[in-house]
């Protein structure tokens, strides 16, 4: 009889301390799990904020790349007609201003687009540290504005290839 009891005592004190030990990992399992689905949501965030900013930015170089490639062949017969302003006719010049309107409002457009970008950057503190590279942008817009207004559309053009290739370094640092 004896014997018995302590049979079912040791059993007993068997399952207590298995009990306990299964139990304890599960509390430390379940803490785990927590901590890993907390840093996966922020690396998640973190990489989401990243892709939207990447795609910012490659909207703005592509709109950039098509304005430059349009603005290559219009700078060419602004400066065409400017040259030889006493041969055109009235609605050639007439044209040539309209050409000369259109082209300052796109980089005016295009300056408010790369502001609003670097705006974009400044904000959101997942981007901030691609910020640093992309500041300039719109300043470099702003000088390619002023050259345009001035007249010289060419070199407005080659100052926009420098802001793409800013744009482009910002891309390549984000991937």
């Amino acid at each position: 009889m004896m014997k018995n009891i302590l049979v079912l005592l040791c059993l007993l004190l068997l399952s207590t301390a298995a009990l306990a030990q299964t139990r304890s990992r599960r509390t430390t399992r379940r803490s785990t799990a927590s901590a890993k689905t907390t840093k996966t949501s922020a690396e998640q965030a973190v990489a989401e904020a990243r892709t939207t900013g990447a795609g910012k930015v490659a909207d703005q170089i592509k709109t950039l790349t098509k304005f430059l490639y349009i603005l290559g062949g219009v700078a060419k017969g602004i400066e065409e007609i400017d040259t030889r302003r006493s041969e055109a006719t009235p609605a050639a010049l007439q044209k040539n201003e309209q050409n000369k309107a259109v082209v300052k409002s796109s980089l005016e457009n295009v300056r408010v687009g790369l502001d609003q970008l670097e705006i974009y950057f400044r904000s959101t503190p997942e981007l901030q540290g691609y910020y640093v590279k992309l500041v300039g942008s719109a300043s470099g817009a702003a000088d390619a504005e002023a050259q345009a207004a001035a007249g010289h559309f060419d070199q407005a053009g080659r100052t926009m290839l420098v802001v793409v290739s800013r744009l482009t370094d910002v891309l390549v640092l984000m991937r």
